[in-house]
């Protein structure tokens, strides 16, 4: 659980889920539902989703959303999921006896899951109005 800062001076806090008890595969297909929205959507998502993985992504999603809050005074509002990644960690190997003397390996996989969440940075008023008026000013200087 750590922190780093971008370039621009945007504050970015982490949490990392480790071991937890599904395959990679089927975690990244949960974390594909939060990437890139809005926390309290992105809780939602996970709060209704019938994967069994997702109450534990939900358990790590809220620890990156307090740990902005409490180690970085962050505004809880306007938070993101920049980046969620999945990663192997440990595999269980385990045999089950076949026929004629032979056995079949059983890999019980194990995930390690990273939330990166970040704060939205908005445009001021002024910086995006002047953007619109120069694209204006653009489109009639083509014609």
């Amino acid at each position: 659980m750590n922190d780093k800062v971008d370039k621009d001076n945007v504050m970015v806090v982490k949490a990392i889920g480790k071991s937890l008890k599904s395959s990679p595969q089927k975690t990244n297909l949960v974390l594909g539902l939060i990437r890139g929205l809005k926390v309290d959507k992105a809780m939602n998502n996970l709060q209704f989703s019938r994967r069994r993985i997702s109450n534990e992504i939900l358990k790590i999603l809220k620890s990156a959303v307090s740990n902005a809050e409490n180690n970085h005074q962050l505004d809880i509002d306007k938070l993101f999921v920049k980046e969620a990644t999945v990663g192997k960690s440990m595999v269980l190997k385990r045999f089950r006896p076949r026929a004629r003397g032979r056995a079949g390996k059983i890999l019980k996989t194990f995930s390690r899951v990273r939330i990166l969440v970040q704060e939205k940075v908005d445009l001021e008023p002024n910086e995006s109005k002047n953007n619109n008026n120069k694209k204006k000013e653009n489109d009639g200087t083509k014609n």
